[in-house]
């Protein structure tokens, strides 16, 4: 394979956006493993009292996760995610204003390799969601398997991220204020293994989890589609039935982490590598799906309600694609 070398004269800014992504990748992929390793060596070490020290903390501080988190908005206006987003770039784009004084869910699709727009758009200040949306709180819902990893934790939930458990997103959808907004990529970790350019294949038929917590809260329910989600990465053929997508589907299950095997660009080549590739992502927020509260809903109810989301999911993408670069002929599929 012939490799594209970057050219020696790229400009500096160019320079910053690569590295913030890094980082971002980085923190996405590996960070978690240093901050259990660096924990585990504390433990080992002569300052093993701060270990145990941390140990009390993380029990005492527990339900944190499913609390709202802790945010700090000094993280989440970073400079650093001001080249993060211009990297792509990304683009948060509002169809209607939303009323401060209710809660919503964000139903986000597709979830992609690494949820690239859900994080830069509703985690950071990147993007303006403030600025659009005043006296919203974006909270984005993250598998509770790592609000369990030492240190990592805490450095996630500065971010807004909280544990997806059904505790968090009742916590949240139950602030009597309003203002709070859950941010759910619906399609989960399975979704991820299908991801790849071109791809418009939703896991949704099934998952109707935010449905019922929508309908016992009154929250309002709010489809979002980012266009150019599924563009960062390449991925490994891996249809249903193969080798490869068995593998892959076992250890999901079994972990309850995808593990797709994708390939983007380099730091200092672009014919392979860990880093999105300079891919636009425009994540449009379509307008909200009034909701009645009904503390005990039926399956009837359910089955409603979810038929009115996929429907306002599909207006969403439909009234939008045409601006991204989406083909006339192509269509949302649910599986």
């Amino acid at each position: 394979m012939k490799i594209q070398f970057a050219p020696l004269n790229i400009p500096l800014r160019r320079r910053l956006q690569t590295a913030a992504v890094l980082q971002w990748v980085f923190s996405f992929l590996a960070l978690a493993q240093c901050c259990l390793a660096g924990y585990v060596l504390l433990c080992v070490s002569d300052w093993w009292v701060l270990a145990a020290l941390y140990a009390g903390w993380l029990y005492l501080d527990r339900d944190t996760p499913t609390s709202g988190g802790r945010r700090s908005e000094w993280l989440r206006n970073w400079s650093v995610w001001k080249h993060f987003r211009d990297y792509f770039p990304l683009n948060l784009i509002k169809t209607v204003d939303l009323d401060p004084a209710s809660n919503y869910i964000f139903g986000f699709h597709p979830h992609g390799v690494l949820v690239a727009g859900g994080f830069g758009n509703f985690c950071t200040e990147a993007s303006g969601f403030s600025s659009l949306f005043p006296g919203l709180t974006p909270y984005l819902l993250m598998l509770p398997f790592w609000f369990r990893v030492p240190f990592f934790r805490d450095y996630i939930m500065c971010g807004g991220l909280v544990s997806s458990e059904k505790a968090s997103l009742s916590y949240l959808l139950s602030a009597s204020r309003g203002g709070n907004v859950a941010v759910v990529a619906v399609g989960g970790a399975p979704e991820a293994l299908d991801a790849r350019p071109g791809a418009l294949t939703l896991q949704i038929l099934h998952r109707k989890g935010f449905i019922k917590l929508a309908l016992k809260h009154g929250a309002q329910l709010v489809p979002v589609f980012s266009f150019g989600e599924n563009e960062l990465f390449d991925q490994m053929t891996n249809p249903a039935g193969s080798p490869l997508r068995w593998l892959q589907d076992h250890l999901q299950r079994l972990m309850g982490v995808a593990l797709p095997l994708f390939t983007g660009r380099g730091v200092f080549q672009y014919s392979f590598g860990l880093l999105p590739y300079r891919q636009p992502i425009h994540t449009v927020v379509g307008r909200p799906i009034p909701v009645v509260q009904t503390p005990s809903p039926t399956k009837d109810d359910i089955d409603g309600l979810h038929s009115l989301y996929l429907e306002g999911l599909t207006t969403v993408f439909e009234d939008n694609k045409d601006n991204y670069g989406i083909a006339p002929d192509k269509h949302l599929h649910f599986i």
